[in-house]
């Protein structure tokens, strides 16, 4: 017999299914990441078409079968409508939302990748600091939660915790000065950045801005390091790097 569950959660994905009906990917403090159906929503005259849209975070409330869910009805608490807005926005957040998507599973407490998500999108809808920026800041942040954390707090070949000058991606952390061969250089502020993503609250990641030579580092150094240790494509990024 099928039941029904309430859920708090985000929709990272939405995908039609048929002439009407749609399939979203929600990611919920509940249930980790689920799929359920949603029948009638691309329907004018549905009562939740809308909460099937991307970036949609509220209360969902899901009919469980054996094998799918289906979306009964939803509360929604923000639509992030001013991120929608902006193209280049969008793109950023549809990516965030696939890492998220691909990163989580279903039935995992993935509470704080999604409080992760959803205070990035705010970021973003806030335009405090750069976009390019809040991308380093999460990739960071979401891989450590997901368990491939960098270690920058100390050297990964000596464990020793001085002069660290370096970056070596597939060794996954910070090379010091004795060690160093094979190493992308890194300065100390980029160190310290690293540091305080690492270390910082979800609620206090966004707070910050670095240099252009910083941030070029930081981009450097994430993108080596997500390409040996993040095994896929995502398709979102065909638009972020356009």
């Amino acid at each position: 017999m099928g039941q029904e569950v309430q859920v708090t959660g985000l929709v990272l994905q939405t995908g039609n299914i048929g002439e009407y009906d749609r399939r979203i990917v929600l990611l919920t403090k509940e249930r980790g990441r689920i799929s359920a159906f949603a029948r009638g929503a691309k329907r004018a005259t549905s009562s939740y078409a809308a909460a099937c849209q991307p970036f949609t975070f509220g209360k969902f409330s899901l009919y469980e079968g054996k094998s799918s869910f289906n979306l009964m009805w939803a509360e929604v608490d923000n639509y992030f409508n001013e991120l929608k807005k902006d193209l280049d926005l969008i793109y950023y957040g549809s990516y965030f939302c696939e890492l998220a998507s691909y990163l989580t599973r279903e039935n995992n407490d993935e509470l704080e990748i999604l409080k992760l998500v959803y205070q990035s999108l705010r970021a973003l809808e806030k335009k405090t600091i750069p976009p390019i920026l809040i991308r380093c800041i999460y990739e960071v942040k979401i891989l450590a939660l997901y368990g491939i954390g960098m270690e920058v707090f100390q050297c990964v070949r000596c464990q020793g915790k001085e002069n660290l000058i370096g970056f070596h991606p597939a060794e996954g952390g910070a090379i010091c000065s004795s060690c160093g061969t094979g190493m992308s250089s890194m300065s100390g502020s980029t160190l310290y950045t690293l540091q305080f993503i690492l270390c910082s609250s979800i609620e206090k990641l966004y707070t910050f801005r670095v240099s252009d030579e910083v941030l070029s580092e930081l981009r450097k150094i994430i993108k080596e390091f997500m390409r040996i240790h993040i095994d896929h494509q995502f398709k979102s990024l065909m638009f972020l790097q356009e």
